[in-house]
């Protein structure tokens, strides 16, 4: 039976139906239920709702429950609807009906919210986490290869010359930019819900400023209403921060599947990092990139497959949401995945050097020498006339290894350091170490 239900229970297969795949996303759910309970009843406690005693059995309770979360010992039985009520069925089976009392001034849907806003804010934060790694190792790979001259392309035509410097630090500025939808995606989730009951209050005198400073919060949602309408709204703005990032990565990846072509050969990796072929020998496919490509692809569909769960859904609570978890679950994991396997497939790239002293690609030092002839006195558009004809004569031989790229951002001036520290003033701004006090306070 369910902690909700009257006498009369539903059909197996309403609720077969209803439930659905919520059982395996409410174990990743798990802690956070746990630190909510306890933030919970911690106000309880201080609007006469449980009593000293009471409060310090349930923390004691919901300690040991955290710590079995940790550990792998935590289940939710069968015939459990969902994680919240394996939870106060515990606490009721260890500790008698002051368990029972848990619930008081919450309903399941603030519970879930204020799980789920937890749920995110880490998951935010180990975003942060893999894309700050990957963003060092690009600049790194930057600096490392900024003399390394490559081809660069305008409509996938071979265009003007770029450098492998250039092209690790676009990624990682590009990255850094990303960090602004997701802090955006952030402030949401960072919002307390705790205390909106089914979306409109309660008559119990709730202190729900206390309970946003217990579980770190950095405001709350003061209209109750609106702090229900906040479920997806959150996960829309979280999708779209995803997809900013996964795009990013795509880019990365159909670059690398595109340049280990042997047409191109600008870029290699070690043979344990690539799949072979089951009838031709010669191959060297890069199937972990095709893969991140694919799967990057996946998540920036989640915005659309979000806003169509969300078209037509009126004020309030309504079970279309419990759907948004098969989606926002699965892609927050796979795009951890996603940087993390770009970042160790990089870590091993080799870079192919000289590849622009091959003649083949002369033309790309054009408007080198339309600038050169322009600084000389001759106007532009004599000079691009000039280089043109020579073209077309195959009369023209420039002297390649000539560049003189200074100016912001170009070949010869990457700007790392500052694209540096426009990351470390993003992450900056996400305040995680706010968080973690704030947990460990009620952990201890």
């Amino acid at each position: 039976m369910k902690l909700w239900q009257k006498e009369t229970g539903s059909k197996k297969e309403v609720e077969s139906f209803t439930i659905g795949r919520d059982p395996e996303f409410d174990i990743l759910l798990a802690p956070f239920d746990v630190l909510g309970s306890m933030a919970h009843a911690e106000m309880l406690s201080t609007i006469g709702l449980l009593t000293a005693e009471e409060n310090e059995i349930l923390q004691q309770g919901l300690k040991q429950i955290y710590i079995e979360i940790q550990n792998g010992d935590f289940k939710i039985d069968p015939g459990v609807e969902d994680v919240h009520s394996q939870v106060e069925f515990l606490l009721t089976e260890r500790y008698g009906d002051v368990g029972k009392k848990l619930h008081s001034g919450r309903s399941r849907n603030d519970q879930v919210l204020v799980d789920l806003k937890l749920y995110y804010r880490n998951s935010i934060k180990e975003l942060v986490e893999e894309c700050t790694s990957l963003f060092d190792l690009l600049i790194s790979l930057s600096e490392k290869h900024k003399n390394d001259l490559m081809p660069g392309y305008t409509h996938t035509q071979l265009a003007m010359p770029s450098s492998f410097g250039l092209w690790f630090s676009s990624f990682a500025e590009g990255l850094s930019e990303d960090m602004g939808l997701l802090k955006a995606a952030f402030d949401l989730a960072n919002k307390n819900p705790l205390g909106s009951a089914a979306g409109y209050g309660s008559s119990f005198p709730l202190n729900r400023t206390m309970t946003t400073e217990l579980l770190g919060f950095a405001d709350l949602h003061h209209n109750v209403l609106n702090a229900q309408n906040s479920r997806g709204k959150t996960e829309r703005t979280l999708s779209f921060a995803m997809a900013g990032m996964a795009g990013t990565l795509n880019r990365l990846a159909s670059d690398v599947c595109i340049f280990m072509n042997q047409h191109f050969a600008f870029i290699g990796f070690p043979d344990d990092l690539t799949t072979g072929s089951s009838i031709m020998p010669h191959k060297k496919n890069p199937d972990v990139f095709e893969l991140i490509r694919a799967k990057t692809n996946q998540i920036q569909a989640i915005p659309n497959a979000i806003a169509l769960l969300l078209t037509n859904t009126t004020t309030g609570y309504h079970r279309d949401l419990q759907l948004l978890k098969e989606d926002i679950f699965p892609g927050i994991e796979t795009l951890k995945n996603c940087l993390r396997m770009t970042g160790f497939m990089l870590s091993s790239i080799k870079v192919k050097e000289n590849i622009l002293a091959d003649p083949f690609y002369k033309h790309l030092f054009s408007v080198e020498v339309v600038n050169e002839l322009v600084l000389k006195g001759t106007p532009f558009r004599d000079a691009y006339k000039q280089v043109g004809m020579d073209i077309e004569s195959d009369n023209f031989a420039p002297d390649q290894l000539h560049l003189n790229h200074s100016h912001e951002g170009s070949i010869g001036n990457l700007n790392l350091q500052e694209i540096d520290e426009k990351m470390q003033n993003s992450i900056k701004l996400f305040n995680f170490k706010k968080i973690e006090q704030s947990f460990e306070d009620l952990l201890k």
